[in-house]
């Protein structure tokens, strides 16, 4: 059995570095150069080009390099029999919780307005929020997103979650479904998206739901571009009703020069940097899953097509 790896665009010489240290005999090919299309049962694959894995007649599975697997979804030629895995790495989880920690501190204590006002050699002394009153709203509690509740929560942020299902945070009140997502984002002084993207949360961060939040809030998206109308954004930030936002991922990237976010002073913008897969870290859940898949065994975090995460 073989494993591809497969990442358009992107150097994989860590993956092939850090696999090949930990399994000195595996079998590895790296698209596009492929030896043997009928070796190849488990692929590992970040943003592959569409009906790549077509050429594969024996692929089982197909493991996404990272938390995310919309990039493999959105494949309309995915093979049947292959079963999709994402990886869940302790270190990426931290990462983003202490990303996501670091810009609502920014947003509270007023850093990148001090930014601004230094480049202008302004001294301009402003009120501040302390933690305590400040309620932050986490959009999708699944790993990634529990993880940033919980470290909000001990530093003394009042944190509150939204999720489709039910979910049990230490410290934190999670409001479930459809229903209650009106009384979760009228409460969100600072809105963090960590959503899995669907079809169902693509635009979710649009005019309608900025506008059932309290005035003065403020928006932080570190999941995918596609969760955010880019317009909606600057027109309710320009109108008064957000203060801001703090960007990490956008619907092009690298993100356009002449775009507007770049120049807008009340958005901050990050170029997808928030949680990165470390292949080191994370090579060893990939070659359990190889295993299993060896021995017929159950796979780890196995995707539901169904819902799309």
């Amino acid at each position: 059995m073989s494993i591809i790896i497969v990442n358009q665009g992107k150097d994989v010489t860590p993956w092939v570095k850090a696999l090949r240290e930990r399994r000195p005999e595996l079998s590895l090919q790296v698209y596009p150069e492929i030896t043997s299309t009928e070796d190849v049962e488990f692929a590992l694959a970040w943003n592959h080009p569409p009906g790549a894995f077509k050429q594969f007649p024996n692929l089982k599975c197909i493991s996404s390099m990272g938390a995310g697997v919309d990039h493999i979804l959105r494949d309309p030629e995915l093979p049947e029999a292959a079963t999709i895995v994402r990886i869940t790495d302790a270190d990426l989880t931290k990462d983003m919780a202490n990303f996501t920690l670091a810009l609502v501190l920014n947003h509270v204590r007023g850093l990148s307005f001090y930014k601004t006002k230094e480049q202008a050699k302004e001294w301009k002394p402003q009120p501040y929020l302390r933690n305590e009153n400040v309620t932050v709203g986490v959009m999708g509690v699944g790993v990634l997103g529990a993880e940033a509740a919980l470290q909000l929560s001990k530093n003394g942020f009042n944190v509150i979650g939204w999720a489709r299902t039910p979910k049990n945070i230490e410290g934190v009140q999670v409001y479930a479904g459809d229903d209650n997502l009106d009384a979760f984002l009228a409460q969100s002084d600072v809105l963090i998206c960590l959503l899995p993207l669907t079809s169902e949360t693509a635009d979710i961060l649009n005019k309608e739901t900025f506008n059932k939040l309290p005035k003065g809030a403020f928006v932080i998206n570190v999941a995918r571009g596609q969760h955010l109308v880019d317009n909606d954004l600057v027109e309710m930030i320009d109108n008064g009703h957000l203060s801001g936002a703090s960007l990490d991922v956008f619907r092009e990237e690298p993100l356009p020069k002449d775009h507007v976010f770049w120049n807008h002073p009340a958005i901050h913008v990050t170029p997808h940097i928030a949680s990165v897969t470390n292949p080191a870290s994370a090579v060893a859940q990939v070659l359990e899953n190889y295993d299993r898949l060896q021995r017929n065994e159950p796979l780890l975090n196995i995707v539901s097509l169904e819902k799309g995460y």
